[in-house]
This record gives C-alpha cells, structure tokens and sequence, in this order.
C-alpha cells in the first residue's frame, strides 16, 4: 500500500515560485510582458504573471497627440515598478518601459551617430520637448532650423529626423537637433549643385538678402554673392539701389570655390565694357561736360558716362582757391565741364581737371592789364613784407613795402594802409606760371628829386625830415590845415605839434594866410605829410647846443639860443642885402 506524502508549507512557497519563473523580486525594475485583460475607466488591466494584476493609464500607450488603440487581449510591455503595493496590485507603467527601451536603441543609435526619429510635442523654457519613442529630449531654440522660425507649431506633432547631440541616461538628459539634419541634407544639395555649375555660367536667381557690400542671390538651394562693385559699370553707393529682395535677376558664375562652396555672382559683366575703347573717345585734352557723383577730401569724382568716371584732384579744382575743401566748390548731382589730363584704360582711371576747362585768371589779367598800366582794388591782407591787393579776376596781387610810399621806410609804410581799404596800384610785373602779380602804388606818384635820399621823395615834393615853410589854409580845434608855401602839398599840424609850451598849443593864436616854419615828420594814411612845430624847435635847439656851446664851457642855455638867433638873424640880413643888389 503506497504511503501519500502531503506537501509542507515550504513545498508550498517553492511551487508558487516556480510558478511565477523565481523570486518576485526579480520583477522589479525590468521590462516584462503582459496581456491586456480588461479595460477598465480610460485603464488597461494588464497580467504579467505575478501575483496580482496591474493598471495602467490608456493614455501611456498613445503617441503624441493621437488617442490609445489598445484591445483586451493584447500583448503589451510594461514596465514593473513594484511587484505589490499597499492595495495589492502590482505598479507597472508602459511610460518606463518605452523609455528603457527607447534608451537602449537611442544609445545604439548615438554610438554609431545614425539620426533617429521623434516628434516636437511641448515647449519648455529655451526651447521644445521631443519624443523619441518613448524618451523624452530636449531640443534647443536654436536647434529648430537654420534660421530663426517664429512659428513652430506646424513642426509639432510631425514625425521627423533628429541629430543627437548628447546622451546622459544616469541624469535622464537627451539633447537634439533638427537644424543640423537641415544643413546637412542642404550641405548635399550644394554639393550636388556646385557640381553642375561652371564660371562664365549665366543663370537666374532671387534676391534673397541685401547688405552694405553686395547682395545674396538664391541659385536653388545655394546662394552666390552679388558684390556691389559687380552690379553695375555705373558708380552705385549702395545695392538697395539697384536691388530689391524677391527680385528675380540674371547674373553670371564668375569664380566658383569647391572648397569652400562659395560663389562669386555678377550682372555687369552681361553688359558691354564702356572703359573699352575710352582712350580713343575721351582724349587727353578734351573737354567734355560730366556730373560730380562722389566728393572727398581728395577730390571729386565726376561720371561723363554710365560707368565711367574720372577723378578731379583738389589740385586740379580751382585757379585761385588753394587748399580748401571740393565741397566748397563743387556739389553731388552739380554738372560741369572738365578737361581730360590722363587715361588709363588698364587701370580704369581718368584724370581730370576742372580749372583747366576755365581760363587762367592770371592770363586773362595779363591780357587786360599790361605792364605799367593801373588797377585798384582792396587791400585783402597786410604781410610783414607788403599788402595783397584784391583784382579782377578774383586774383591777388602784391604791392612789396618798398614800393608802397617814397620818403619812409617799408614798416612806417606798412602802417599807412589798413585791410579794407580801395586804393590804386601799377602793375609792374605778371608771371602766369608761378601765379604771380608784383604792384606798385608810389609809382604812381613819380619820382623824388632829393639828391640825399636817392632821388626818392613823398607826394608833393617834401620827405620826411625836411625843414618848409607852410601857410595855414584853415584853423580847427584838433590843429591846422596847412599846405607847403602857395601851391605844394597839403597836410596838417596836430595841437600838440604848434610849440613846446602849452600856450603855444593853442590853434586860435594863427590865422589863416600865416607862414611859419615847420619839420616833416611823417605821412598819414593817404600820404599827406604831417608837421611839426615843436619838433622843429627841438631840432633847432640841440644844433645850437652842439654848434655854440658845450659841458664845460659854462654858457647858458639862453646864451646859446641868443648867439644861435642873432647868427641866424645876420645870416638873414645878409641875403637880403644881396638879393637888393
């Protein structure tokens, strides 16, 4: 008779761990199967085998913006937190499980540096979250696209490639790109399409982008630099004159760089060259009329065709304006006549002059006034070595110190004139080369007879230092009007020129028709000499103290005046008794 065995308690235990494929707690923390049991208020009842079944939110296994298809029966992997929990249910969640396994093929995928697919499903701070299978990435602002994109939201929820970037699965960071698949993809098209371009090339493309220096031109899918310099033959300032963006235009490939995949444009270069055959058409010496397109410290730019222009150095500008700035002579848009002085059609360069399309002012005043002939004009500066007279012709010429007044010296001259003033000059030498005008204003005076000076002398005849006898024409407060004997030079005799002592400084004491004598002591400012009572009595004086007395010899100053008197008076008596006879 067979003996039956019942199972103990520990029996027991070991059949149920069999049961459930060993120890529970081996579940935890792993990705298991399970079968979708019941579906119960928006959750799935899922048996993994242990147990107690498990729920899990239907929305855990939806994608992204779509709705959870999911049916009892089904055979899904869930993740197991924990094998039971206070109620006695297991924890499990389909989130953990798509994303342990979604990092176990992300990291695959970043190892070999393959792209993986996601979808932009939220925005966070800095920039927007990515599903990629069950992971969740962060995708950078600047990362969305080559350039900045003001609406995303028709990105969102759309199944496309990313680059990842960085991994770190202990912290749970991902980090991807959308922007680098885009340059990468573009970086093959302009591959590709440099490829089938060539220099010399002419192809349509769009105005995509304007800047200071040229312009960006879309070829389809690439873009080549429309350089400002090659957009016209014609001086253009700036491209957004010529350019718009969206304008569609015909340029020609004119340097292509493999290497670095960029590409030289030009649209000048489909019209005719204008320098060709400028020698020829602009000759040196011919005047042509043109209009000033540029001004700069240097000169001004004047354009005599549509891509052609020459400069006019400020050398060149004017005859008489030195060293001044061209634009104050010239103005931008302003037409003038220049005369062609140098063509370089190698170089693309033609000199011009403006003041050689004029006449020379220093030849037409030679011209028109010859040597020896008279001018007036005003006096525009005064030098340390004579005066610039004003002219006709807006020239200037130089009347030297000497050559302004016979009978005083070069400084006390300088002081007759002020700036101003018109006066009249003779021309006494023209020098059109250097630009030169030598005046003379005494000329016009004549010459002076005094033997002692050189034959030099003042108007009228008197030079400074001369000793005359004058009449009184007219008696004022401030002195007298004299003039030298019945007919010579008219001048004037300050108050404090009629006597050494105060009541000889008083001009009612004379009358009109009264002679005296009198010392020259200088010229006013029209040349009229002035005299001096006073200091011819100074004068006098020390001759008398110097002829008739000395320090020792004890005469007095009125004993030497007396002696000096009473021989000037013998003197007289003299030559009057001669001439009687």
């Amino acid at each position: 008779m067979a003996t039956t065995t019942f199972p103990t308690r520990d029996d027991f235990a070991a059949l149920l761990n069999q049961s459930l494929g060993g120890e529970n707690e081996t579940f935890e923390g792993k990705v298991v199967k399970g079968t979708v049991t019941a579906i119960e208020n928006d959750m799935a009842v899922i048996d993994v085998g242990l147990k107690s079944e498990g729920r899990v939110p239907l929305r855990e296994f939806a994608a992204p913006g779509q709705k959870a298809e999911l049916s009892v029966g089904d055979e899904v992997e869930v993740f197991v937190d924990r094998v039971e929990n206070s109620a006695g249910e297991a924890m499990l969640s389909r989130d953990r499980a798509r994303r342990e396994a979604a990092w176990d093929k992300l990291e695959g995928e970043f190892s070999a540096g393959n792209r993986v697919e996601g979808v932009i499903f939220g925005r966070v701070k800095g920039g927007f979250t990515v599903d990629l299978g069950g992971a969740v990435a962060f995708l950078p602002g600047s990362q969305v696209d080559i350039r900045p994109v003001r609406d995303v939201q028709p990105l969102m929820d759309l199944p496309q490639p990313f680059q990842i970037l960085k991994m770190d699965r202990r912290r749970g960071n991902i980090v991807v790109s959308r922007r680098a698949i885009l340059e990468e993809t573009r970086a093959e098209q302009r591959s590709g399409l440099i490829q089938s371009l060539a220099e010399g090339q002419v192809i349509e493309g769009v105005v995509k982008n304007i800047t200071d220096y040229g312009a960006f031109v879309d070829l389809g899918g690439i873009d080549g630099l429309l350089h400002v310099t090659d957009i016209s033959y014609k001086r253009v300032n700036h491209p957004s004159e010529v350019l718009n963006i969206g304008d569609t235009v015909k340029v020609q490939i004119i340097r292509i760089n493999r290497e670095t995949q960029r590409i030289s444009l030009g649209m000048k270069q489909l019209e005719s060259d204008p320098w060709e055959g400028a020698g020829a058409k602009y000759p040196v010496g011919g005047v042509f009329r043109g209009r000033v397109t540029n001004i700069t410290e240097y000169g001004a730019f004047v354009e005599l065709e549509a891509g052609i222009e020459g400069l006019v150095h400020v050398s060149e500008m004017s005859w008489t304006k030195k060293n001044v700035h061209p634009g104050k002579i010239v103005s931008t848009s302003q037409e003038v006549d220049v005369k062609v002085l140098e063509v370089d059609e190698e170089k693309r360069r033609i000199s011009l002059g403006l003041k050689q399309a004029q006449e020379n002012p220093w030849a037409g005043f030679a011209e028109k006034h010859p040597v020896g002939s008279t001018v007036e004009g005003e006096v525009k500066n005064a030098t340390e070595f004579g005066l610039f007279i004003g002219l006709e012709g807006d020239v200037d010429g130089m009347v030297h110190m000497s050559d302004i007044a016979w009978g005083v010296s070069g400084e006390e001259a300088l002081q007759l004139h002020r700036k101003g003033e018109t006066v009249k000059a003779q021309v006494l030498d023209v020098d059109v080369e250097k630009e030169r005008i030598s005046l003379g204003m005494k000329q016009l005076e004549g010459a002076g007879s005094g033997a002692s000076t050189g034959g030099a002398s003042a108007a009228g005849g008197v030079k400074k230092g001369d000793t005359v006898t004058i009449t009184v024409r007219a008696v004022q407060d401030a002195g007298l009007d004299v003039q030298v004997g019945d007919d010579g030079a008219t001048g004037f005799v300050k108050r404090t020129d009629l006597g050494r002592d105060r009541d000889e400084q008083r001009p009612e004491r004379f009358q009109p028709g009264q002679k005296f004598d009198a010392l020259v002591i200088g010229f006013d400012r029209s040349k009229k000499p002035n005299f001096s009572v006073k200091a011819l009595q100074i004068a006098e004086e020390k001759q008398a103290v110097a002829q008739y007395g000395s320090s020792d010899s004890g005469a007095s100053l009125g004993d030497i005046l007396g002696q000096a008197l009473k021989e000037k008076a013998e003197a007289s008596a003299k030559a009057e008794k001669k001439s009687k006879k």
